[in-house]
């Protein structure tokens, strides 16, 4: 299993995170997703390869945004 790390900044409390972690469990190949507003961080555990940017798009989608 791999992992990466996003910052992304906008998250605010408790429901934030849910709201990413919902939205990034989704994605093909994600196996858990911790996100923490409190360091504007998302970690994602996955297998195989990872959409980057569809991450990044779902993400922004709920009007956070993902540093680089």
């Amino acid at each position: 299993m791999q992992n990466v790390e996003l910052k992304v900044t906008g998250m605010m409390c408790e429901g934030c995170e849910n709201r990413v972690k919902n939205v990034v469990s989704h994605i093909s190949n994600v196996k858990e997703v911790v996100a923490d507003y409190k360091t504007g961080t998302v970690e994602i555990k996955y297998e195989n390869e990872l959409n980057l940017e569809e991450v990044k798009s779902a993400i922004e989608d709920l009007d956070y945004h993902v540093e680089d």
